[in-house]
């Protein structure tokens, strides 16, 4: 038998090996932790024994999560979450609660286990979806600040949902009436009281925190595990109080310099938790959820990606742009597993339905990571089949194509307007170059035009928006789209059209400048090469001037 010491050694160099293989397949760490629970765990090599230990350390994870999560979410941005971010986050969060229940219930559970196992399904990782679309140059998009914002509403639906559940502790000796009066009082008196904090506690006392960064990371996780065990003393739960005390301090100067400290720990404490998932899954029942596990995950998989764009498409957006939102809930959570375990906590529940979930949440997690990094070839080849997730008259983003600033022709298109593409394209035009913007983002595209700059609305990669753009009477084309897919579509689409001038395509690492010259791509731009290069040139100036370089 190996000590508590030697075991966590050994666990955690199998997790940094199975985190490296995890990378190498493109799938999020927290699968692999899972798998290492299992593998650890009673179940295969019952190296897991400091079971107590790992608890407590996946508890204090957990807690750090929900602070972080609230820490995030200061006032000023949950003001302008917008209407569409919340109508989309809400709908879904509905719709998939009631076709969920149906579901859940038809295949033979429970009540309880439905609701439960129901609300569980309606949340997406906001770590996962953030990080994926940062990896894409997707975060600023138009669907990457649309899915940001209703993941948003996720994260607190999610926290009102264990309050909700958590007050139905012992309802067997209360009626509903009285249970929903104990919640509502509960909840006034937290907000009253967090917000007397806010207001003239709080600040002086981060204020004093602050003169010491090692001080300031320890108030944070005291004050963060401190109110998760009073939320649970007040018939909340850990986690709603975990929440309450990260929400607390997201209007202070310092929440940014404590949400990058804790980062780290938060992961590292999470692995613990996917870790004592992992042993405590109950394989014999697991089989019996197989079926089950198939049917609610292919529901996450396709009924959810449907769900958003039906919403979407009925609020006036484009077919493209609901199905790149919609890819971003074709999964669930670390917050579901962790919603159903705290159901078993809660007597709610037993471990039949963690295990359902937990299934559920590794093949969609799995499955739509690889959705979502190939999200526009994937679009490709279902757009023909999408039509009916868009109105005639998509009126939303219309509203930007019916604003003409066009160019009968000029001397440079310039695809895409992002933070490169639309300071390359203003540059030029102070050049003294006629410059035609082309730009998918509705938001942009307004913004460029403020600027003077002629724009042109819609999808770059359509053959038939290609059609409406002066492509004869124009020397040059530059595409500054961040994917692979999208250049390749243009490439394709501009040789149909018999292009006559020169292409010119951005590329942000030196495996895609390879990729697109196999493409055809006769010029290839490297932006962070060519700002090295300048900076370099600049400095060496400033430091050592011509006159005195060998």
């Amino acid at each position: 038998m190996l000590g508590a010491f030697s075991e966590f050694a050994l666990l955690l160099l199998i997790s940094a090996a199975a985190g490296a293989v995890s990378l190498w397949l493109r799938q999020p760490v927290l699968i692999a932790y899972i798998v290492v629970g299992i593998v650890a765990g009673p179940a295969v090599f019952g190296i897991v024994t400091a079971h107590d230990q790992i608890d407590l350390l996946a508890q204090i994870g957990v807690a750090i999560l929900l602070f972080v999560v609230g820490l995030k979410l200061d006032l000023q941005h949950i003001r302008h979450i917008g209407p569409v971010a919340l109508a989309t986050g809400l709908g879904q969060l509905t719709f998939t609660i009631i076709i969920g229940f149906a579901i859940i219930l038809l295949l033979g559970k429970s009540m309880m286990e439905a609701i439960y196992v129901a609300v569980a399904l309606t949340f997406s990782s906001t770590i996962i979806i953030v990080k994926l679309l940062s990896d894409k140059r997707e975060i600023d998009s138009l669907h990457g600040r649309i899915a940001v914002g209703f993941l948003i509403v996720q994260d607190l639906a999610v926290v009102l949902a264990m309050m909700a559940m958590s007050a139905l502790r012992g309802s067997d000796e209360a009626g509903m009436a009285e249970i929903a009066v104990s919640l509502v009082g509960r909840v006034v008196a937290a907000a009253v009281a967090i917000y007397l904090l806010m207001r003239y506690v709080l600040p002086k006392v981060v204020d004093l925190m602050a003169r010491s960064q090692e001080l300031l990371l320890v108030f944070a996780i005291a004050w963060g595990t401190g109110l998760a065990a009073l939320g649970e003393w007040a018939g909340f739960s850990k986690e709603a109080g975990a929440f309450l005390a990260g929400f607390s301090l997201a209007s202070t100067h310092y929440r940014d310099a404590i949400n990058a400290r804790l980062t780290g720990i938060r992961d590292f404490l999470l692995l613990f938790f996917f870790i004592d998932l992992g042993a405590k899954l109950d394989f014999s029942t697991l089989g019996e959820e197989l079926w089950p596990a198939v049917i609610l995950s292919l529901f996450v998989l396709i009924g959810n990606p449907l769900i958003v764009m039906a919403i979407m498409g009925y609020m006036g957006y484009r077919k493209r742009t609901g199905f790149l939102c919609g890819l971003t809930v074709a999964q669930i959570s670390e917050f579901s597993i962790i919603f159903v375990a705290m159901g078993i906590t809660l007597g709610h529940v037993g471990k039949e339905a963690l295990g359902l979930t937990t299934l559920v949440g590794i093949t969609t997690i799995a499955l739509s990571t690889y959705m979502i990094l190939y999200s526009h070839p994937l679009y490709e080849k279902l757009a023909p089949w999408l039509g009916w997730f868009e109105r005639r008259r998509p009126f939303r983003e219309l509203a930007v194509a019916t604003e003409r600033h066009d160019l009968k022709e000029a001397d440079v298109i310039v695809f895409g307007l992002g933070r490169y593409g639309g300071r390359l394209a203003l540059g030029l035009k102070e050049e003294g170059l006629k410059v035609l913007g082309v730009e998918f983002d509705p938001e942009v595209a307004r913004a460029m035009r403020r600027h003077g700059l002629a724009v042109r609305y819609g999808d770059g990669v359509a053959a038939e928006f290609l059609e409406s753009l002066p492509l004869a009477q124009t020397r040059w084309v530059v595409s500054t789209l961040p994917d692979i897919a999208s250049n390749r579509s243009l490439l394709q689409a501009l040789r149909e059209h018999n292009f006559p001038g020169e292409v010119a395509i951005v590329a942000r690492e030196d495996f895609e400048g390879v990729a697109l010259k196999h493409l055809g791509a006769p010029t290839i731009l490297y932006p962070m090469r060519n700002a090295v290069d300048y900076a370099v040139e600049a400095l060496t100036d400033l430091i050592r001037p011509k006159e005195n370089r060998p």
